[in-house]
This record gives structure tokens, sequence and C-alpha cells, in this order.
């Protein structure tokens, strides 16, 4: 079941290859998850110590555990859990110019919380267009198809 989705990544890149990847959670941030408090403005991912760290996803705190979390930061780095032929993969693709990894959308899988991370290169300004022009165009089509029929 989709949590959270990165409509911003989406659009503004071009995804090239997908991993899942596990996410280290405090106990309130997995209940602040499961309630889809979650934002992915501004985040990223970085490498450092041979590990990929989630930056700037903004997971609200959880309302009855306020008590526990007194300082809690919504915005702190969260560790991703990946195999390391996977790590070794994903740091062979960023050799290239040009790439990146970007978070694309957070999930549950039975009672485990998931992140899909892809390696995305950006799109230029045009592909943009072409992608709002082509959306509006559909849109048309259905609602003229709606109002015939």
């Amino acid at each position: 079941m989709e949590l959270a989705i990165n409509k911003q990544a989406i659009f503004n890149y071009e995804v090239l290859d997908t991993w899942e990847a596990g996410i280290v959670l405090t106990g309130p941030e997995v209940k602040s998850v499961r309630c889809r408090q979650v934002d992915f403005k501004g985040s990223y991912i970085t490498i450092k110590d041979n590990d990929l760290w989630l930056v700037g996803v903004h997971i609200a705190p959880y309302k009855p555990a306020k008590a526990i979390q007194q300082d809690y930061n919504p915005k702190r780095q969260r560790q991703l859990l990946l195999h390391k032929k996977e790590l070794n993969k994903i740091k062979g693709k960023l050799t290239q110019k040009g790439l990146t990894i970007a978070p694309l959308k957070l999930y549950t899988i039975r009672s485990l919380i998931k992140i899909q991370i892809a390696v995305v290169k950006g799109k230029k300004k045009v592909d943009k267009k072409d992608i709002i022009k082509k959306r509006d165009q559909d849109r048309d089509i259905k609602r003229t198809l709606k109002e015939n029929y």
C-alpha cells in the first residue's frame, strides 16, 4: 500500500533504474508514516560512509507519543538499508555525469515500511512542457468524450 509519493521527482527527473530499500525509523515515526504524515519536498539521497542516507524528508511527529518525542527533529537524516551488491551497483551508475539518486515513494509490504529509490537523470524544460501539454490534451479528450456520451 502506497503511503507517500514524490510527485516532484517523477516530474523533474527521468527514472533510469529503481531499487527497494528499507528505512531506519523510530517507533513513533512508523506510526506517523502509516498515518501518511510524510512530505518529500526538498528531499534527496546521499552516500556517506558506504551507506545511503535519506535527507530532507519531513515526517511529522506522532501526536499521541508527544511525551516520548521531546526533542524530535522531523527532518533528520535516516539511513537506508540495502545489500552491498545493490549499493555497489548504485555507486557504479553514479560515476556517469548527470545522474543522481532520488526517493520516489514510501509503501508497506506486509508490516514493513519500504522506500523506492531510483537513479535519475534531470529532464530538460522542453520535455516537461511536452508532458504538461500531453496531459492537458488527454484531459480535454476525456472531457469531450464524457460530454458526448
